[in-house]
């Protein structure tokens, strides 16, 4: 492949492409420049131009550019997906079987915290999978302090938060 940067946004597509969740810019950037195929400005740049194209898509949640292939990125895969070398494939497919579970769990659960009008601050605190909605909660708070505290912790506790809702409500 003579353009260095078309292999690039290949790639990006290739990644996107192999899972059925978003990722995020640094769960791209982590394996790309782990496998020192090129540096970060050139990712970003690579990244903003296939966002520009329309061949994926970008959406920022609480600190995180989450990205998604669309189906005219899918196509364009389709037709130029074989200039990709068969190990540059490999090594993306190996990251995903080690890393699957734990890059999935990074862009499902997700938290927010903003100012409401009454004044007192609102997390909103989300569990997805597969695109679907699990949990959906907001909580209001008096701080900010406190609602920075409610998203960490629901970062590192949904999955006990979220046993434990449907035992209390199911059981």
């Amino acid at each position: 492949m003579h353009d260095p940067l078309t292999l690039y946004k290949l790639i990006v597509l290739y990644m996107l492409d192999r899972v059925d969740f978003p990722l995020t810019k640094s769960q791209i950037g982590d394996f790309i420049l782990e496998k020192e195929y090129t540096n970060f400005l050139t990712l970003q740049q690579v990244i903003g131009e296939l966002t520009d194209a329309g061949l994926i898509t970008a959406q920022s949640i609480r600190n995180r550019t989450h990205l998604s292939i669309t189906p005219e990125g899918q196509e364009t895969l389709k037709f130029f997906g074989n200039q990709i070398n068969e190990s540059i494939k490999t090594d993306v497919n190996l990251f995903f079987k080690e890393k699957e579970i734990e890059l999935r769990n990074e862009v499902s659960i997700l938290s927010d915290f903003y100012k409401s009008t009454s004044g007192e601050y609102e997390a909103h605190l989300t569990a997805k999978d597969k695109g679907i909605n699990l949990v959906d909660i907001t909580i209001s708070v008096p701080t900010k302090e406190t609602a920075a505290a409610i998203c960490d912790n629901w970062q590192r506790k949904n999955q006990e938060i979220y046993q434990y809702l449907i035992s209390q409500l199911f059981g």
